[in-house]
């Protein structure tokens, strides 16, 4: 890229970076000492700011850069995720939303633990939390590390180790100093930024072929390489039998992860009334959606301006599609609105990226705050010695995210985003949906669905191609791949759901018909809520 480029995107990235911090900084100075404060901002925020802060949260670098990515690359099997990503929102809507906020306080534990014997629940279900919020955060870290290396040209590993270093120290930063509310406005900050972004760019997309989406499809479709076979199923899933399950797999894991995700069902708590959560995912499920229908334009608008050729050559799983894109649309290199238009999308990127990565460590952060480290003292922690660990916790879950980037700096961010899908649809789901609809669940069925879920995912990631076995590997220069799909949610999820049924039926625990009845009746009608 040219100095221009470079000089142009920093420059707009910095005034991001000055504005957040500004933000923060203003919260700080606030009353901070509550966890109320902390955690859940108050509950102060309205169902529309709630609903941009989520639709902040929830359109990541992987559905950014990634989505379009895969898209430029694969065509129709691209496309699994934004449809995955769009449709898992109806089950958030319909069975998680209002009886979340209804049942708990500041984390997913809070809700299971209302009927169970507390202290095993808890540190089960923080373990999970804080391993899929790190799992999401290293995606982030990937499309950080690929954004600075396009943007500052080929200068080795050394800009992409910074640029994640980077990411994670200003991370830290905004959750130890401004906690929920300095994130909310940052997401909702961005969330405006990355709308914007994206629609000026899919107008120029459309004003390009004359508003005439088949032509830009077929245009794709002859640029690829692969003819009509770009724009049918099988690209990318349809080679054999085991890619098929790797389709299936994936599309349940993004369908069902969504409900799990930790720093998405936080959300739920900075709002009064569970009303006002329902609320708020509608806004939500309008602005994401419309985001995705975009982001399908901006992939196959990528392979037929750009060329799937040229998108791989600049990163070879997709992650630069859309800065390219931009470039060309504004001009190409060189030009006045090719320097403006990729400094835009870089900048616009950029913050995609920090307040997702605020909102998440937020969230982890307080699982292991409010979760773990209660759990593991001997008497209960007092609110303010809660949040100073929260702040500590924010530090060394930001390191742990920053080594793992670094490990998988060649990996498709949407991909990344799919295997955290899968953990938290295979470990937390379960133990939710069993505690707001099972009668006869108990304190073992909660504990075994979240290790039987999180354990075989682990393990499974850990044994796939993902890791070792072919060139596109963490480690390819080894192997020890048994398990063959790269997705591990088809296995992985059912076996979260068979632990927690085996747990309880084996369970001699008796399970307590008055506290079920009393979590019944709070999750549906908001009676004693917090």
């Amino acid at each position: 890229m040219t100095g221009n480029h470079q000089t142009l995107a920093l420059l707009l990235f910095s005034v991001f970076v000055a504005i957040t911090l500004g933000i923060t900084t203003w919260v700080s100075r606030s009353r901070q000492g509550s966890a109320e404060e902390f955690y859940a901002g108050g509950r102060l925020f309205s169902p529309m700011e709630n609903g941009f802060a989520i639709a902040g949260d929830y359109m990541s670098a992987a559905s950014f850069l990634g989505i379009s990515g895969l898209i430029s690359l694969f065509g129709y099997d691209g496309l699994l995720y934004s449809v995955g990503f769009l449709v898992a929102w109806l089950v958030v809507l319909f069975l998680v939303a209002e009886l979340v906020r209804n049942c708990g306080r500041f984390t997913l534990a809070d809700v299971i633990a209302a009927r169970m014997n507390e202290r095993p629940v808890r540190i089960a279900s923080g373990t999970a939390s804080v391993t899929v919020s790190v799992l999401y955060l290293v995606a982030q870290m990937v499309g950080a590390g690929s954004l600075v290396a396009l943007l500052l040209g080929d200068t080795g590993e050394a800009a992409q180790t910074w640029a994640v270093i980077g990411v994670g120290a200003l991370m830290v930063i905004y959750v130890s100093l401004g906690g929920m509310r300095a994130t909310t406005w940052i997401q909702i900050v961005k969330a405006v930024l990355l709308l914007g972004g994206t629609m000026v760019l899919t107008v120029l997309v459309l004003v390009r072929f004359h508003g005439d989406f088949d032509r830009l499809l077929r245009t794709a479709a002859d640029r690829s390489g692969h003819g009509a076979a770009f724009l049918a199923p099988g690209l990318k899933y349809g080679g054999d039998w085991i890619a098929r399950f790797d389709f299936i797999s994936l599309g349940l894991a993004l369908v069902l992860g969504t409900a799990g995700l930790p720093h998405i069902l936080a959300r739920f708590y900075t709002v009064p009334t569970a009303r006002a959560a329902r609320r708020s995912v509608v806004w939500s499920v309008g602005l994401i959606g419309g985001f995705y229908l975009m982001t399908i334009v901006l992939g196959f608008g990528a392979a037929a301006i750009v060329g799937p050729d040229a998108v791989r050559g600049s990163n070879a799983s997709g992650n630069t599609a859309v800065p390219l894109l931009a470039l060309d649309l504004g001009g190409g290199a060189g030009s006045t609105g090719g320097t403006v238009l990729f400094a835009i999308v870089a900048a616009v990127a950029f913050a995609t990226i920090l307040a997702v990565v605020a909102g998440i460590t937020l969230a982890s952060s307080a699982s292991v705050a409010h979760d773990l480290y209660a759990s593991l003292r001997r008497r209960r922690a007092a609110p303010r010695s809660e949040v100073t660990v929260a702040r500590i916790a924010a530090i060394g879950i930001g390191v742990i995210a920053i080594a793992l980037g670094l490990l998988a700096r060649d990996l498709n961010v949407a991909f990344l985003v799919g295997l955290a899908f899968a953990v938290a649809a295979s470990a937390n789901l379960p133990v939710l949906l069993y505690s707001l609809f099972w009668r006869g669940f108990t304190t073992r069925g909660a504990v075994w669905a979240v290790y039987g879920g999180l354990v075989p995912a682990l393990v499974l990631v850990v044994l796939s191609p993902v890791v070792s076995g072919s060139p596109q590997s963490i480690f390819p220069d080894v192997d020890f791949q048994i398990f063959p799909l790269q997705n591990p949610g088809l296995v992985s999820i059912p076996l979260g759901f068979l632990a927690g049924w085996l747990g309880t039926v084996t369970s001699a625990e008796v399970p307590d018909e008055a506290k079920h009845a009393e979590t019944e009746v709070r999750s549906l009608t908001g009676a004693g809520a917090v």
